[in-house]
């Protein structure tokens, strides 16, 4: 539980129509999964806008909804929050909600066309056997310590990732491994987290059916390493083309 103020401090909000002191039971960004006290996040995707379904997740019970276009006609009881981006406020609010989890461990992205799993599953082993408790996110499966946990997605969606990060840091983690794929990056599912460091593995013409241009493709994959913190480290593939341009 949370108060909606409390989860929308680093959010760039544009207009606030209701009461921001209401108390919220879970985020959402699918409107299937809204009951009472939710806050319901519509995101942009690719093929559907949950913009259509705000009038779905009110009737289900979502106390406030998260939208990048205020309607002409707003419902008594019902908090509006006019975002710039709604899927980065995702990654915002949920960080915030679960309690700030990537600053609870050291979490470190991998990111490139091939090897993310390898490398993160490698990591994630190695510490594991210098006496660390760590967490592991990949494609293939996840684990919280030795706990193995299914997984859906090469990045979850950011309510998701920083539930599961959460879990990871109660449970005593303190390195989680993490692939970081262009997608997620594209879609801001990781907005919100603080990284320790994060490792360029390689890039080639894959992926095009989604980002279009090769330099696109660069472009957000570079970004991951733009948005590092000061303090964080950057380990790039010197073997590879672009391995420098990351670090530039």
């Amino acid at each position: 539980m949370a108060i909606l103020q409390d989860i929308l401090y680093k959010v760039a909000i544009r207009a606030v129509a209701g009461n921001t002191a209401v108390e919220v039971r879970d985020l959402q960004i699918d409107s299937r999964r809204v009951s009472a006290g939710s806050v319901f996040i519509a995101i942009k995707g690719a093929t559907t806008d949950g913009h259509q379904f705000v009038d779905t997740a009110i009737e289900k019970g979502a106390v406030a909804v998260i939208i990048e276009s205020m309607p002409a006609q707003t419902r008594e009881g019902i908090t509006y929050i006019h975002v710039q981006n709604s899927a980065s406020a995702a990654g915002f609010m949920a960080h915030s909600f679960y309690g700030s989890p990537s600053e609870r461990v050291k979490l470190v992205g991998v990111t490139g066309t091939n090897g993310k799993t390898t490398i993160a599953t490698l990591l994630y082993k190695l510490f594991t056997q210098l006496g660390y408790t760590c967490g592991l996110l990949s494609t293939v499966q996840n684990h919280i310590g030795s706990e193995v946990v299914a997984a859906t997605h090469t990045t979850p969606d950011a309510i998701s990732l920083n539930a599961m990060l959460k879990q990871m840091a109660d449970a005593g983690c303190t390195h989680v491994f993490m692939e970081t794929s262009s997608h997620a990056l594209h879609q801001d599912r990781v907005a919100g987290l603080k990284y320790a460091g994060g490792l360029f593995s390689n890039i080639t013409h894959d992926h095009l059916d989604y980002h279009k241009t090769f330099e696109e493709y660069i472009r957000v994959k570079k970004s991951f390493f733009d948005n590092l913190p000061s303090g964080a480290f950057a380990i790039s593939n010197a073997d590879d083309k672009r391995g420098a341009v990351m670090l530039q």
